[in-house]
């Protein structure tokens, strides 16, 4: 054998090699399904081989549905860990199409985050119930979206479920869904100009629960915080919801008191001194309480108000939406509007399951209903109001 096929031979190896440590990492560390892998640079520097070898490494488990990579983003485990390895690591051989499995659901899913890692959970869940393996798609744009629907439609997936890009307007690939009959349902928003099978949180009504909270513990003067909408239909029905409640108890809704973004929060950066956030805090020192339109920008103004050397709550009390699992954890944990995942994927999957099974029942919208988790970021002022009346 020659030196170079030989050497050629070594590098092939060395890639099993760090493709095994990896496992042990993934082992040791004790990671669950959708934590991050250490990259390609991290793992070249742990054993001291080139990024080439370490992106080899990584491609080897991702082809072997150990891990999944994210462009940008980085490399994740994927599913069940208990059952992931059944046969030791080896290089890779030609192989036959395989055939197309006849029980599929694809999940598209336009980002990873906290939020969207317990609906994949949850639906990989209760498709289990059904002998129904899940196929999940991270888009990273509505073109990508369109792409990956393109693909699993020709492919003959048995049905999708949607969580789509914000926009209005459904496109032609959507469309496509509804014109071919494809089982698919759209989770967590809205295309009001089409009939859809559609499954999400009622936002207006979680909103507006939210602000009828603050205002029984007291507060009138209740400033409100968002990212900026970007066609999103949870964001404006959000929204809605804090105007209606202030209006249905005779509270003035003041312009001055509504901060729309220009940039969306960075979550490496949520400790930090945010100056949005504190330019709307510092203009507005009448405000008693914030509702914010999601956990991001909560925890952004709580960690900006306490930069101030704000008070929270006592001063200020701040409130968020989505119970994500780092609003518990803030230096004052955070009171929130919890959405439940889990009976968001069970009405997900049974509605797609009718679909699969020829149902003829007219387009269903299914509205599943938020509640609030009471924590540590609101004063009662309730008994300051009393004080006030009986003064007058």
């Amino acid at each position: 054998m020659s030196s170079e096929s030989t050497s050629k031979r070594e590098k092939q190896q060395l890639y099993l090699q760090v493709a095994e440590k990896v496992l042990e990492i993934i082992e040791t560390r004790g990671l669950q399904a959708h934590d991050p892998v250490p990259s390609e640079g991290e793992l070249a520097k742990l054993f001291g081989v080139s990024r080439m070898t370490s992106k080899l490494a990584l491609e080897q488990l991702a082809e072997q549905g150990i891990v999944y990579r994210l462009p940008r983003r980085g490399t994740f485990l994927s599913g069940d860990r208990h059952e992931r390895r059944r046969e030791p690591l080896q290089e890779p051989v030609q192989r036959l199409p395989e055939k197309k499995a006849s029980k599929q659901i694809a999940l598209i899913i336009p980002h990873m985050s906290d939020y969207t890692s317990r609906i994949i959970s949850a639906v990989e869940h209760e498709l289990r119930k059904h002998q129904f393996e899940l196929i999940l798609k991270i888009s990273s744009d509505q073109d990508d979206q369109d792409r990956c629907l393109r693909e699993l439609v020709a492919a003959g997936i048995s049905g999708i479920i949607l969580f789509p890009w914000g926009s209005r307007t459904c496109s032609d690939q959507v469309l496509r869904l509804k014109t071919e009959q494809i089982p698919s349902v759209i989770i967590d928003r809205i295309f009001r100009e089409i009939p859809f099978d559609c499954v999400y949180h009622d936002h207006f009504q979680g909103s507006y629960e939210m602000a009828q909270y603050l205002i029984a513990k007291g507060h009138r003067d209740i400033g409100y915080s968002s990212n900026i909408f970007e066609n999103i239909t949870s964001r404006e029905e959000r929204y809605q919801g804090y105007i209606q409640a202030l209006l249905d108890h005779g509270i003035p809704v003041k312009s001055e008191y509504i901060h729309f973004r220009t940039e969306r929060c960075e979550p490496g950066r949520f400790h930090e001194y945010d100056a949005e956030q504190g330019e709307f805090i510092r203009s507005n020192p009448q405000m008693t309480a914030i509702m914010c339109a999601d956990d991001q920008v909560a925890i952004s103004t709580l960690f900006s108000a306490l930069h101030m050397n704000i008070s929270v709550p006592e001063k200020l009390s701040i409130v968020g939406f989505s119970n994500t699992y780092l609003s518990a954890l803030t230096p004052i944990p955070l009171t929130t509007v919890r959405q439940d995942t889990d009976r968001l994927a069970a009405a997900a999957v049974d509605l797609l399951m009718k679909r699969i099974h020829h149902s003829k029942e007219q387009h269903l919208t299914i509205k599943i209903q938020t509640n609030i988790v009471e924590r540590k970021s609101v004063f009662d002022r309730s008994h300051l109001l009393s004080l006030d009346k009986e003064r007058v």
